[in-house]
């Protein structure tokens, strides 16, 4: 083992798909959709699209395609073939960035709940990238926008119990392939409004060049609230459940998440330097910059992924991770990752930047 006690993040990558609209091309697509329809609930589902500060969204299918009526398995062989050149892409991309070859990772964790195959997507990359054949599999599926931070804490947990090893996390989704053409709910039309998709990957192991070291993590599991986001399957695919009390519930549960965790660290929120939160969308967005604005702490690089490319489910808060790690962030600044997912819960992460 090396002198580094935490495990470190030591590369992210992005990728995205070859289809992408702006939101301005994506409002004449939809009033031709909502043909037909009241006129009164064409403006709201076009005004949702207009002002859920996504300026563009990807995905692995033509607008024509994600708008058409096609069958669960038509989507799902789409969602196969197209997410796994996309992990594939993200990884490689990864590697090349943390300087290791595809035989030195020892942990592969995949996430993705936006379709549906066996074998999951690492068994491909193993595959494709010709990776050792005693690496460790864990596909992630069903925890939806949470599942990029708790794929984070998997790979902590595997590394400080097998000291000097690497684990590979690729979160890869699309959400556009879970459209649902006859479905004109309001929960259907605001999850077309605000995601897209994408993928991300992060290397972690241990290394002392300078960087995010792992502190500690945590999971805070809301009691009766399963009914707030996620899926029903379907005869057409994957139907979003998207509760209207999402933010206000988090806002109620946002103190017992937070506090008792960095305290634990001996922390305050006031010692804490960068938010590298999950943006679920522009509400959820908001809830959170009004509760930190005051002490300072801003979330531009969350509001700049939410406006390039949506919100990417799991994908999305490695976005935001990757643009941290762009920039020249002074060693002993702490971050905190956070997001939120189906079940309800919350994901959190605390970095710090060290050699």
């Amino acid at each position: 083992m090396t002198k580094q006690q935490h495990p470190k993040i030591l590369a992210t990558a992005i990728e995205l798909p070859e289809f992408t609209k702006p939101t301005e091309e994506i409002l004449a697509d939809m009033e031709q959709h909502l043909e037909g329809h009241d006129e009164r609930f064409k403006k709201k589902v076009l005004r949702i699209f207009k002002y859920a500060q996504v300026d563009r969204r990807y995905s692995i299918m033509p607008a024509e395609q994600v708008l058409a009526d096609l069958s669960f398995e038509e989507k799902n062989d789409y969602y196969i073939e197209k997410v796994t050149d996309l992990a594939e892409n993200v990884l490689r991309k990864a590697l090349k960035k943390a300087e290791l070859e595809p035989n030195q990772i020892d942990y592969i964790i995949t996430v993705s709940c936006t379709g549906f195959m066996i074998p999951s997507v690492d068994a491909f990359l193993i595959n494709r990238l010709k990776m050792r054949q005693d690496i460790v599999r864990l596909p992630v599926t069903e925890m939806g926008c949470a599942a990029g931070v708790s794929a984070t804490i998997y790979a902590n947990n595997f590394l400080r119990a097998n000291p000097g090893k690497r684990a590979a996390i690729i979160a890869v989704e699309s959400p556009m392939s879970t459209f649902q053409y006859s479905d004109f709910s309001m929960a259907n039309m605001v999850s077309a409004a605000i995601f897209g998709d994408g993928a991300a990957c992060s290397i972690i192991g241990y290394d002392e060049k300078p960087g995010p070291a792992i502190i500690d993590t945590s999971m805070y599991h809301f009691f009766d609230e399963t009914h707030m986001m996620g899926f029903e399957l379907k005869n057409t695919g994957f139907q979003m459940v998207l509760d209207p009390s999402v933010p206000e519930t988090i806002k109620a549960h946002f103190g017992d998440i937070i506090f008792p965790f960095l305290e634990k660290n001996g922390l305050s929120i006031e010692d804490v330097n960068h938010l590298i939160f999950h943006p679920g969308g522009k509400k959820i967005v908001q809830m959170v910059e009004a509760l930190f604005g005051e002490l300072g702490k801003d979330l531009e690089a969350t509001k700049g992924v939410l406006r390039e490319y949506g919100n990417m489910s799991s994908a999305t808060v490695l976005y935001v991770l990757d643009e941290y790690l762009k920039r020249e962030i002074p060693l002993g600044d702490y971050g905190l990752m956070l997001s939120f997912g189906p079940g309800f819960s919350a994901q959190s992460v605390l970095l710090k930047w060290e050699t």
